[in-house]
C-alpha cells in the first residue's frame, strides 16, 4: 500500500494554521457583560463550563486542518512492477546415448558420470536466466520433447533432473535433435532463437545429417553453439549395465569400471556453429564446462525492461466530511452548549 497528495501545493495553507491559533490566543474579546467588582464575576464563573472560547477555536482550526488536507487530494494506491522479457527463445539438446556413462569426470574428486556433470551445469545455466523461455530436447538415435518453450522454470528444472540415460533407443542422431529444436524454434517472434546442443560422441543415426540441419538452421537465423564433453581415447566405463540401464555396483555400492573408447567429431560440431554464426566448445573437465555455459550466458545477454504502474484511488471525501462535520459540531455547539452571552 502506498499513498501520495495529487495537488500537493495546498499543503503550505497548513503553515497558516498554527499563525491563526498564535493571533487568537493574543487578541482577547471584548467583555459581554461589565461587572462592578471582581468578586461578583467570580461567583457567576463558578456555574460556568471552563475554556469553552479555547475548545470552539481549537475545533475550527482542527477542520480547517482537515479541509486543507482535502484540497491536497490524498491517494491511497498499489503499485507493481511490469517485466518484460528480453525475446530470447532457447533449447538445450542433451546427449543421452550410453557413452554419457563414462566417469571421465569429477565432482570434489569423486569420479562421476559426464550425464551428472551436465545436468548440475544446465540447472545453473537456467538458473541464470529467469526471463528467458527455455525448451528441453534429449537425443540419442533419436529425439524427444523433454519440455517445451517455458518462463515455468520450476517445471523445466523438475524435467531436467529427470533425464536419464537409456530413456531411448542408443545411438547419437545429432542431425535430428538440431532439426527437431529447429522445428520448435522457427516458428516463433523472439528477438534471438539459440540452441545449444551438447554431446560426447559423433553423428551415427537419424534421417538428417548434421550438415544439412546445420543449413536449416542458419536459414532461420538460429544459432547452434555445440559443446563436445569428455575426453578422447581411453576413459573409465561401466562394465555393463543391469535390465534397467544402471551401471552394476561392486559389494560396497561402487560401480564397476573399465577403459573404453571415447571418440568425439570435434570437426563437425565446430562446422555446424560457424555455419549459423554461433561457437564450438569443448570441455574435458567440470570446471571447464561450466565456464563454457557461463560464456554463452554473456553472449547470448538478456536485456529487461521493467514498467512501473500504480493505480490510486482519491480519499480526498473523508478529510473533507470530517471537516465539514467539525465545523457544523463547532456552529451548533456555539450556538448551544457553549453559547455567549449577549
Amino acid at each position: 500500500m502506498i499513498y501520495r497528495f495529487e495537488t500537493p501545493e495546498f499543503l503550505w495553507l497548513l503553515l497558516l494554521i498554527p499563525l491563526l491559533a498564535l493571533l487568537k490566543g493574543r487578541k482577547g474579546s471584548a467583555a459581554s457583560i461589565r461587572f462592578p467588582a471582581t468578586a461578583l464575576a467570580r461567583q457567576i464563573s463558578a456555574f460556568v463550563r471552563s475554556r469553552p472560547g479555547k475548545f470552539l477555536v481549537n475545533l475550527r482550526l482542527i477542520a480547517l486542518s482537515l479541509l486543507i488536507l482535502a484540497l491536497a487530494r490524498p491517494q491511497f494506491g498499489t503499485s507493481f512492477n511490469e517485466i518484460e522479457a528480453s525475446g530470447i527463445d532457447i533449447v538445450l539438446a542433451v546427449d543421452l546415448s550410453t557413452s554419457m556413462w563414462a566417469h571421465d569426470f569429477k565432482i570434489k574428486g569423486d569420479p562421476v558420470d559426464r550425464l551428472t556433470v551436465v545436468k548440475r551445469v544446465m540447472e545453473d545455466f537456467i538458473g541464470k536466466r529467469p526471463n528467458d523461455r527455455i525448451g528441453l530436447m534429449a537425443f540419442a538415435a533419436a529425439p524427444y520433447l523433454v519440455s517445451p518453450l517455458t518462463l515455468n522454470h520450476e517445471w523445466l528444472l523438475q524435467n531436467l533432473q529427470r533425464l536419464k540415460i537409456g530413456l531411448v533407443e542408443d545411438g547419437t542422431a545429432i542431425g535430428s535433435a538440431i532439426g527437431s529444436s529447429v522445428n520448435r524454434l522457427r516458428a516463433q517472434k523472439a528477438k534471438s532463437r539459440i540452441l545449444i546442443l551438447l554431446t560426447d560422441g559423433a553423428s551415427n543415426r537419424g534421417d538428417i545429417s548434421p550438415a544439412a540441419a546445420a543449413e536449416a538452421a542458419a536459414a532461420y537465423g538460429i544459432k547452434t553453439y555445440t559443446i563436445g564433453v569428455g575426453k578422447k581415447g581411453e576413459v573409465p566405463f561401466p562394465v555393463r549395465l543391469d535390465n534397467q540401464g544402471n551401471p552394476i555396483r561392486d559389494r560396497r555400492g561402487r560401480i564397476i569400471l573399465r577403459p573404453g573408447r571415447s571418440d568425439i567429431d570435434a570437426e563437425s560440431l565446430q562446422n555446424i556453429a560457424e555455419t549459423t554464426g554461433a561457437r564450438y566448445f569443448r570441455a574435458t573437465d567440470a570446471e571447464t564446462l561450466e565456464d563454457i555455459y557461463d560464456e554463452i550466458d554473456r553472449l547470448e545477454k538478456s536485456e529487461i525492461k521493467i514498467k512501473y504502474r500504480a493505480t490510486f484511488t482519491d480519499m480526498f471525501k473523508w478529510p473533507a466530511l470530517a471537516g465539514l462535520g467539525l465545523l457544523l459540531a463547532e456552529l451548533l455547539l456555539g450556538q448551544t452548549r457553549y453559547r455567549r452571552l449577549p
